[in-house]
């Protein structure tokens, strides 16, 4: 008799997934005025290459979608598939869809890699929770010190902050349209994705909060 447990068979647990989040998702948001999910397993490499090496750049970017790294500070690259954000002056965080962190890595790593660039799979270390509604930015300012002000954090922006003494790494991601609500996407450390949830949704309890599918 075989007593030889298949680790294959253990599923994959999201940092949130002890919420019970998934039964709380509903298709309406209603009249709440915060909107909140967890992305779970979002594919997250770093990327790190000096950006003065046009072979290096010019590697990424067949990988990329045919974008270039961004070279100025707090921007991200929004394309089909990917977001690529800025963390540093040779390091960016690419974050693609659930699944794919192991081939793309492979890929990236094999056009960079001649060229002194790296390539890291950090995908477990982090979870992402998403923060939207009309509301979305009152609550994040309860516990962020940075402007949200979208003249100061405009679509597309992303930066290394706190929100309620957490560090995160917080990402605009809608396209600032003026008939939809501001979407961020807040890349957090598993083991402080619990207590983040928790002042969010406190935070939000005067405008009403909804959890919604990530």
């Amino acid at each position: 008799m075989d007593n030889h447990h298949h680790l294959d068979a253990v599923p994959r647990l999201g940092a949130l997934d002890h919420l019970g989040l998934a039964a709380r998702a509903g298709s309406d948001a209603g009249g709440a005025g915060l909107w909140l999910a967890e992305r779970r397993f979002l594919a997250k490499l770093n990327l790190r290459g000096d950006p003065g090496n046009v072979a290096f750049m010019e590697a990424a970017a067949r990988e990329l979608g045919g974008f270039h790294p961004r070279v100025i500070p707090n921007t991200a690259v929004r394309t089909i598939g990917f977001d690529m954000l800025w963390l540093g002056p040779d390091e960016w965080l690419v974050v693609g869809p659930p699944g794919t962190e192991a081939a793309f890595e492979a890929r990236l790593n094999a056009a960079v890699g001649p060229h002194g660039g790296t390539v890291t799979d950090v995908t477990e270390s982090r979870t992402t929770i998403l923060v939207t509604g009309p509301r979305a930015r009152d609550v994040l300012a309860k516990g962020c010190p940075i402007d949200l002000h979208p003249r100061a954090f405009a679509a597309g922006s992303c930066a290394q902050t706190l929100v309620a003494r957490v560090g995160v790494l917080l990402h605009r991601t809608d396209e600032g349209a003026a008939n939809e609500p501001p979407r961020f996407e807040l890349h957090v450390l598993r083991s402080f994705a619990d207590y983040l949830w928790r002042f969010l949704e406190d935070a939000g309890v005067e405008y009403g909060v909804a959890v919604v599918e990530g």
